[in-house]
């Protein structure tokens, strides 16, 4: 994978929370090597506060850093190194980096479209899924490598690959010209 992105302290490895399937978000964020980031997605959850200060916690004690998912208020109350933008709100990239030019602005892509319209909105780096077969109950079909590979090569900024990433299926993607892996389920275990 190729360091594009490391002016800006991208980090090589993003771990998304999910409420389903990463029940125990504490334990996955205590195992991952340090300078990965986790993805704090709280889909609504009534304790979004609390849990996102406990992921705060975890993430300062063991040099990770934390973006919040969707939730630019919740991401400036908590301190949280940046955010972590939906497709459908990937146009709002620029006005926050104007606003805290010390984060980290990422957002969802889920076609190539998504992803020059991610890096053209202000977007530090595209997260770009489904590249394998993955247990979300939103994925579309998988990519692929090969396919990734190009999208990525065309796209003059730096990108996540995301979906069905595991130890094996990670490196089937080192030669896409990544910055770095995105996982769900792939480091609960």
């Amino acid at each position: 994978m190729r360091k594009r992105g490391a002016r800006k302290g991208l980090p090589s490895l993003l771990f998304f929370t999910d409420p389903v399937r990463t029940p125990d978000p504490e334990a996955v964020a205590g195992r991952l090597p340090r300078g990965a980031a986790i993805v704090y997605r709280t889909f609504g959850a009534a304790d979004a506060g609390a849990q996102g200060r406990r992921l705060m916690a975890i993430a300062r004690r063991r040099g990770l850093k934390l973006l919040i998912g969707a939730d630019a208020d919740l991401a400036r109350r908590l301190g949280a190194d940046g955010v972590h933008l939906p497709e459908r709100l990937a146009d709002r990239a620029r006005r926050l980096r104007a606003i805290h030019p010390h984060w980290i602005v990422t957002a969802a892509a889920h076609s190539p479209g998504a992803a020059h319209r991610g890096l053209s909105a202000g977007a530090d780096a595209v997260v770009i899924s489904v590249v394998f077969a993955s247990g979300s109950a939103s994925a579309g079909a998988p990519m692929g490598p090969a396919r990734l590979a190009r999208l990525v090569r065309g796209l003059g900024g730096p990108a996540y690959g995301l979906g069905g990433i595991t130890n094996k299926t990670a490196r089937r993607l080192l030669d896409a010209g990544l910055v770095g892996l995105a996982a769900v389920e792939g480091l609960r275990t």
